[in-house]
């Protein structure tokens, strides 16, 4: 039977995460409430605005489910917002983040929706040779703790990380024909 992949539905680029999952031939489901958790393989928090999804994980009592989802060894990724949602600190007008990931996000470092950009990733984990980079409103990550490593990087900056389960992006992976970090979500990518 194939992996069941949860997509954090308060707000965002849900629809665009979805269309790559099931590229990956996965059962793709809209999580709204924990209950939405229960049986489910891995999970994306997407793309979108981070104060307006924080608030909407404050209103459905998500919190502590999503923490306790990732503690439970599931694997998690965020993007862009998701990815300012899953640090430990959250930096330019901060929300309250799930402390998954051992990284600070500073929000919106590479400027508003007009500075919006595609870039290569200048270094990068093997598997991930070539990667395309979009950038929408994207946080920077800084001072990753010891046990982050450093998937990819553009001008130097780290963009992708991932620390045990948790994998985050400062981009936007589903908004390419690039499958390899939705893989590397489904244990089916680069190590």
């Amino acid at each position: 039977m194939g992996q069941r992949v949860g997509i954090l539905a308060i707000q965002g680029d849900v629809e665009a995460h979805a269309r790559v999952l099931r590229v990956l031939g996965v059962e793709v489901v809209a999580v709204r409430h924990a209950f939405d958790l229960d049986g489910l393989d891995a999970l994306v928090l997407p793309g979108g605005e981070s104060t307006t999804i924080a608030k909407g994980l404050e209103r459905l009592g998500l919190y502590e489910p999503l923490e306790a989802f990732a503690a439970s060894g599931k694997r998690v990724l965020g993007t862009c917002a998701g990815a300012v949602l899953l640090a430990r600190e959250v930096e330019n007008h901060p929300v309250r983040s799930l402390g998954l990931l051992d990284v600070v996000a500073l929000r919106n470092a590479y400027g508003s929706q007009v500075d919006s950009f595609e870039a290569p990733a200048d270094e990068t984990a093997p598997g991930f040779e070539g990667l395309s980079c979009v950038f929408i409103r994207a946080p920077r990550l800084l001072d990753p703790g010891e046990g982050v490593e450093v998937l990819a990087r553009v001008d130097g900056w780290p963009v992708a990380v991932r620390q045990r389960n948790v994998i985050a992006t400062t981009f936007h992976p589903e908004l390419t024909s690039d499958t390899r970090v939705h893989a590397c979500l489904l244990g089916d990518g680069p190590a």
